[in-house]
Formats: structure tokens, C-alpha cells, sequence
């Protein structure tokens, strides 16, 4: 098994402890005056999503996971789970309602994204960081209510609610970041 060295630590960085796939969300050496060196780590469970604080000596090991990025086309949502296709070989692949966290509204039917795999088994869905989703629902915009940064809420196709400016209207199209969920800038189209 492969392992990586505390002094390998950074954000973002996937490693296996007791057996679980984590990613690095924080970290900090820290040398006190007295005692050993530790790192203190904040990680973030990449199957339940439960965020960890806890200390490792300097120096300890942890593990590399068994983690495969796959190509998949989101195909459609039904009572059992959201289905997908691998695009390599055409394999069908169903995750639970759990598995897809937030990241649910981020996908629209026939749109191309990554799930990852731990030990051959499906844990989550990585987006873009950026997605276009059309507006079904929000207020109309009211003649001479100009405020300077005022918004309103918007419904997107997929449930998603964001916070808009309020030129913003039906139909039009939104650039999201899927970091945060926050509107980015209307998409023009051709």
C-alpha cells in the first residue's frame, strides 16, 4: 500500500485512514516548546461527508486510497436513485440520494461529469465548477426598482434557489459556481 508522509499535506489531498477515503480540507504543523511535533489535520469523509479534526506526530504515515475517477453521462432521476452511464464501456451506474449530496443540483439530464470510485464502489459525483441552469421561477422585475445591489430569488431547473439580481428573469439562462451556489453572470445566447 502506497502512504504519504505528514510533511506531503495539502488541501485537497486524498488519503485513507482506518480504512475510510478522506480529503484534506485543512491542516497546520505545528512545533511546540515542549512535546513532539504534530500535524493538525481537518479532514472531510469523502463517503458520509463528516468533517474530522485530529492530531498525527510528524512523521506518521496515512494511507493512499484505492480512488478511479470515471467518465459518466448523467442519464435520469426515478424513485431508486440517480442513474448514470460509464462512457468508457456503457456499464450502467445508480447512486443513492446520499452519494449525490448537493452536487444534485448541478445535474442536468445528458450532461457529462466524473464519479469516483473507492474500492470499485461508487461514492460521489464531482461537477464542474461552473454549470448553466435556465430560471423557471422568480418575481418580475419592478419598473424603478433600481436599488444598487438589491436582489431577489430565483428558482433554477433543477430546484436549485439562488440569489439574483433583479434584471434577472424567466427563461434566461445563469451561470451557477458550483462551490458555493452562487449566481456568477447570465449566459447570452446566440
Amino acid at each position: 500500500m502506497s502512504v504519504y508522509d505528514t510533511r506531503e499535506f495539502r488541501k485537497g489531498l486524498k488519503i485513507e485512514m482506518n480504512g475510510q477515503p478522506l480529503t484534506i480540507v485543512d491542516f497546520q504543523h505545528v512545533n511546540p516548546g515542549k512535546g513532539a511535533a504534530f500535524t493538525r489535520l481537518k479532514t472531510k469523509n469523502l463517503r458520509t461527508g463528516q468533517v474530522i479534526e485530529q492530531n498525527i506526530k510528524r512523521g506518521d504515515k496515512v494511507g493512499k486510497p484505492n480512488l478511479q475517477d470515471r467518465n459518466v453521462q448523467f442519464l435520469y432521476k426515478d424513485t431508486q436513485g440517480y442513474h448514470f452511464m460509464d462512457t468508457e464501456n456503457y456499464e450502467s451506474v445508480m447512486l443513492q440520494e446520499e452519494d449525490v449530496e448537493d452536487v444534485k443540483f448541478y445535474l442536468l439530464e445528458q450532461a457529462y461529469l466524473k464519479i469516483l470510485f473507492f474500492e470499485d464502489k461508487p461514492i460521489g459525483v464531482e461537477v464542474g465548477t461552473f454549470v448553466e441552469l435556465k430560471v423557471t421561477q422568480t418575481e418580475p422585475a419592478v419598473k424603478g426598482d433600481t436599488a444598487t445591489g438589491a436582489s431577489k430569488h430565483a428558482i433554477m431547473e433543477t430546484g436549485l434557489s439562488v440569489s439574483v439580481p433583479l434584471h434577472i428573469k424567466e427563461g434566461d439562462t445563469l451561470r451557477v459556481d458550483t462551490r458555493t451556489g452562487d449566481y456568477m453572470e447570465r449566459v447570452q445566447r446566440a
